[in-house]
């Protein structure tokens, strides 16, 4: 038999960006800088035979194979997802490489790897390309052929009463506004990777660091305060008093995650137990989506074992 237990002690501050591990701040996190000037911005080397000047006979394609390679890892995916052929895609890349006069990727045995070069062609090629996509929609806009488009991700197993509200607002203000909202069902690491890449506009999700210190060009807005619920068999001592300590816990076979459903939250964890054990990690769990299963496998565990789930209750008044 299992226990939940509320308050877990957690460190001598509470974490407040993404993901954290015995509070949770949840915020809205976007873009708040404008775009650099493709090519041009400070301190970023061009790439050899460039000289400032677009290589003959590149176009946006080029650029567009160049995200999809980097973002699904190998060229076999990549091509499923732009709906090519591979030996295409490969050939285009090739071709990329001729006209920039230098590799982007290498090509290794066990995965894709950019370069250099190719590390600054892409984040150029995200700033390029999402100009060109804001260029067209507002080109749309000023010819009455469609509205302005959000990009708001809403990764999952968020709790649900904070969703809701979350997106039930967002919703009616962006149609005060005027707005479209995409929603996009995806996991947000600690360094909102979606917002900073340009892949979305905005995204809800747990703090791990304070505001001031996410990267730039990254802005957050504070909405509660969330603590985790954690399982605890009903003979550990902690179960009568009703919170447990760090040091218990790092003793303890936990199952939590896996990282790819949640990276910041799982990241915040591991980091802050593991000041109490080193050699800490987390047990996956058996079945993802069926908590009484986990409990259950926990239960049955040949050592106390405990079973982390994500914030959910919200810790104090909500802000505003």
């Amino acid at each position: 038999m299992l226990d939940s237990v509320n308050g877990t002690a957690g460190p001598s501050h509470r974490a407040r960006a993404i993901h954290n591990a015995a509070a949770g701040r949840a915020g809205i996190t976007q873009s708040c800088e404008p775009d650099p000037t493709p090519l041009e911005r400070d301190g970023t080397e061009g790439l050899p035979g460039s000289r400032g000047v677009t290589p003959q006979g590149m176009e946006l394609r080029h650029l567009r194979y160049l995200v999809a390679v980097a973002d699904a890892g190998t060229f076999t995916h990549a091509a499923e997802q732009m709906f090519i052929a591979q030996p295409t895609l490969s050939q285009q890349i090739r071709r990329l490489e001729e006209m920039v006069g230098t590799p982007l990727l290498q090509r290794r045995r066990e995965g894709l790897r950019l370069t250099k070069a190719g590390s600054v062609l892409l984040e150029e090629s995200r700033a390029v390309l999402s100009l060109v996509d804001q260029g067209v929609s507002r080109t749309r806009q000023a010819a009455g052929l469609g509205r302005p488009r959000l990009r708001f991700v809403i990764p999952p197993r968020l709790p649900e009463a904070l969703t809701v509200t979350t997106a039930s607002a967002l919703r009616s203000a962006a149609a005060a506004a005027d707005v479209d909202v995409d929603w996009m069902d995806t996991p947000l690491d600690a360094e909102f990777s979606p917002v900073r890449q340009r892949q979305a506009d905005a995204g809800l999700g747990w703090l791990t660091a304070s505001p001031d210190a996410l990267p730039a060009p990254l802005d957050a807005m504070t909405l509660g305060e969330f603590e985790p619920g954690l399982w605890i068999p009903a003979s550990h001592p902690a179960a009568r008093r009703g919170s447990i300590g760090l040091d218990e816990l790092a003793s303890m076979d936990v199952i939590f995650g896996p990282r790819r459903a949640e990276p910041g939250t799982y990241d915040a964890w591991t980091s802050i137990v593991r000041a109490m054990n080193s050699r800490f990690e987390f047990t996956d769990p058996p079945l993802r989506h069926s908590l009484p299963v986990v409990l259950a496998f926990a239960a049955t565990a040949g050592r106390p074992a405990a079973v982390l789930t994500g914030p959910a209750a919200i810790a104090g008044p909500r802000p505003g």
